[in-house]
């Protein structure tokens, strides 16, 4: 199946609060995915048909025509592709929606919105009908690039957001220790109480940093899984720093919603069926 993925990172200053920008384009190797919570954000501007996005098991399934909007997630979410998709879109570091956001960032935890919902429909509209007039992936890029530019200098203005240079600072802490940073050092480091910091978490994340450590010392755990190979379960989990093979598993589950052996076989799965295929990681076919 023919799949087209273009990714690339943005300039400063917005590659401080982006991973990178990419456009896709084709037949998707599965109808569904399900997507375990990762230390990521996401914005997907929708040029195809709609697609559809379950938040979670006790969700109903919502369909999106214009594209989407989804904070840190705490819980794994389904995403349901049309037979052909195009768009383009952008992941996220965990604080990096907020500049962007309209609301605090906690009000759309686990409830992806509509991208019209938080830059308005004209606006959306606008940016829609320029994306499709694009020569190619590379402008459409440009010009997503631009939008961001644009919109990240009018926070920047007096009454934008405050408290991003201390929630990146200690999610930076996080990232480089995979999670495994005791949240009081991150309190002491920062000279701030453990209430002030999960407050900024809240408002521009979306969740504690408890959380954002437990989440990125799973993806860390599961990343170092090598799914052709023997793994000992209780050698990782004691790697990892989880108090013992069971905690590893009830983590796995809570997450992912699969349990570990489960997580791999849907992992050699997708290796089996597209070797090498761009979209092979963190998504998991739901089919």
């Amino acid at each position: 199946m023919r799949v087209e993925y273009v990714s690339r990172v943005p300039r400063p200053p917005l590659d401080g609060l982006i991973d990178d920008l990419y456009y896709l384009d084709g037949a998707p190797p599965y109808a569904r995915f399900t997507v375990p919570p990762a230390p990521s954000a996401l914005l997907v501007v929708n040029l195809g048909a709609p697609f559809r996005i379950r938040g979670g098991a006790d969700l109903e399934a919502a369909e999106y025509a214009d594209g989407c909007v989804i904070t840190m997630p705490t819980r794994a979410y389904e995403f349901g592709y049309p037979p052909d998709t195009r768009s383009v879109g952008v992941h996220v570091k965990p604080w990096g929606l907020a500049p962007f956001l309209p609301m605090p960032a906690a009000e759309l935890r686990d409830r992806p919105v509509a991208v019209e919902q938080v830059w308005g429909r004209s606006a959306v509209a606008r940016l829609r009908e320029r994306l499709a007039a694009a020569a190619g992936p590379h402008e459409m890029l440009t010009l997503l690039e631009d939008e961001l530019r644009r919109r990240l200098g009018a926070a920047a203005e007096p009454g934008g957001t405050t408290g991003l240079e201390l929630v990146r600072h200690a999610s930076g802490v996080i990232a480089a220790t995979g999670g495994t940073v005791a949240i009081g050092d991150l309190t002491t480091a920062a000279g701030v109480s453990s209430t002030h910091l999960a407050r900024r978490y809240t408002e521009l994340v979306g969740v504690t940093p408890k959380r954002l450590a437990r989440t990125h010392r799973l993806m860390a755990t599961v990343f170092a899984i090598d799914p052709a190979g023997p793994i000992d379960w209780g050698a990782l989990a004691h790697g990892a720093g989880y108090f013992d093979q069971a905690h590893f598993g009830h983590e796995v589950r809570a997450l992912t919603g699969l349990t570990p052996t489960r997580y791999v076989e849907v992992r050699q799965r997708f290796r089996r069926e597209h070797p090498g295929h761009v979209l092979d990681g963190w998504p998991l076919p739901a089919d």
